[in-house]
């Protein structure tokens, strides 16, 4: 039997209704993919019920907030599950996600297709988050804007540039702070990073938790291959801003020769 195609819609609270034709089960679950070599530990079980028109409906409610990681769907028919295929998905409501107040932790869901055909849900939970405005690139200045959510910025707020693996001096970079406290920019201008790569953070006060810049609240679950940007050329080095696997914005340092 084919398996079949489940689609999905999402509203702006993260609420997902899955649909699907009767009769191909009894419910759906969903796994949290384990990291490689390592069990399977986080499983979701939802209901799967008939709408008397033909369909099946699961709907994974706000509640429970999902860790962040990605999320594959299951059906679930006696005791065997099978991987589903994506159907039609309704994203809609993520579209403007940035332009939506948010309190407390941020929790993001968003339903997509893996490379290799079947149904996830892309997953991010974080206590604090800077999310990731306009990148602008004008000869060999770097500018990023963003917004914070759960949290303002204050008196020593700053952006700290981290090297990936540890070598080489940490950089920091004075945000230009909006008058609402949360929306900021800043430039990267600097020829003397050394190669490799930079993750970017936000330190919104003297002592706080650094925040990792990322750009999360829309209906992109991988932005890598979508969002790419080109470089800024800064004496001998080009620095060339990019999201990561996690959607996580950091910049790639290499010499021009």
């Amino acid at each position: 039997m084919t398996t079949p195609r489940a689609g999905c819609t999402i509203d702006a609270e993260g609420r997902i209704a899955f649909a699907l034709p009767a009769g191909h089960g009894h419910g759906l679950l969903l796994r949290l993919r384990p990291k490689k070599g390592q069990p399977e530990q986080t499983l979701h079980v939802l209901d799967l019920d008939s709408d008397g028109e033909g369909r099946a409906q699961a709907v994974l409610g706000a509640d429970p907030v999902l860790a962040e990681g990605r999320w594959d769907v299951y059906l679930l028919d006696g005791s065997e599950r099978t991987r589903l295929r994506p159907g039609p998905r309704d994203l809609r409501a993520l579209v403007d996600g940035h332009l939506r107040e948010r309190s407390g932790t941020l929790a993001v869901r968003v339903p997509y297709a893996t490379e290799d055909g079947y149904l996830a849900v892309r997953t991010w939970l974080r206590p604090a988050h800077a999310e990731a405005g306009r990148v602008d690139i004008t000869g060999g200045t770097l500018t990023v804007a963003a917004r914070l959510y759960g949290a303002s910025l204050l008196d020593g707020a700053e952006v700290r540039l981290r090297p990936r693996k540890g070598e080489g001096t940490e950089r920091t970079v004075e945000p230009l702070v909006a008058e609402d406290g949360r929306s900021f920019s800043f430039t990267v201008d600097d020829a003397t990073l050394d190669t490799g790569i930079w993750d970017m953070f936000v330190r919104p006060a003297s002592g706080a938790p650094l925040i990792r810049l990322a750009r999360l609240l829309d209906d992109v679950a991988d932005r890598k291959h979508v969002h790419v940007y080109p470089g800024a050329t800064a004496g001998a080095i080009v620095v060339r801003p990019y999201y990561t696997v996690d959607n996580d914005l950091s910049l790639e340092v290499k010499r021009t020769g």
